[in-house]
């Protein structure tokens, strides 16, 4: 079942990072109240980072994205070390499959990646690169405070409740 794998390979281990595990909860809280435009919002934020996020680590891309970890094909495509040549000649053409050559890869701006469209049956066109897992936190629950809501929802580690103010 491609699902499981997905779940498994992409999304279970990378809770294990607490910076990773922190940045999903800040967009689940900021959803509770929010309203249907910034439910949509969080939800291409999620997809440009949870699912396909790509961050920096040694000088190089790296997927942290669930999508990506749980698909070679477009693991090699999104992070293949190329140089700026190769991604002039290439971003935005196509091969003959319909394929984009070279992904546009833009820096993680939670604010830019929540109007980002994205396709659900091909690569991606377009990837968000932070340059840690712990910038990409701190970009996300700063966007997240400027969304308006009804409340504000705090997530308390000792007691393992949620606060609404």
């Amino acid at each position: 079942e491609p699902d499981v794998c997905h779940e498994l390979l992409g999304h279970v281990p990378m809770f294990a990072d607490r910076d990773f595990a922190d940045f999903s909860q800040e967009i689940g809280l900021a959803s509770l109240g929010a309203s249907d435009e910034d439910i949509l919002k969080l939800a291409r934020c999620y997809w440009h980072s949870v699912e396909f996020g790509l961050c920096r680590e040694g000088g190089k891309n790296k997927a942290y994205g669930a999508g990506l970890l749980s698909s070679f094909g477009e693991l090699e495509y999104s992070c293949k070390e190329r140089t700026e040549i190769e991604i002039h000649e290439q971003v935005g053409k196509i091969d003959g499959d319909g394929m984009p050559l070279c992904p546009e890869i833009k820096p993680w701006d939670p604010a830019v990646a929540a109007m980002q469209d994205f396709p659900i049956t091909t690569y991606q066109p377009v990837y968000f690169l932070a340059e840690s897992l712990q910038d990409a936190k701190l970009k996300m629950r700063r966007y997240c405070e400027m969304l308006p809501r009804p409340f504000f929802a705090l997530y308390n580690a000792q007691t393992e409740t949620v606060h609404i103010d």
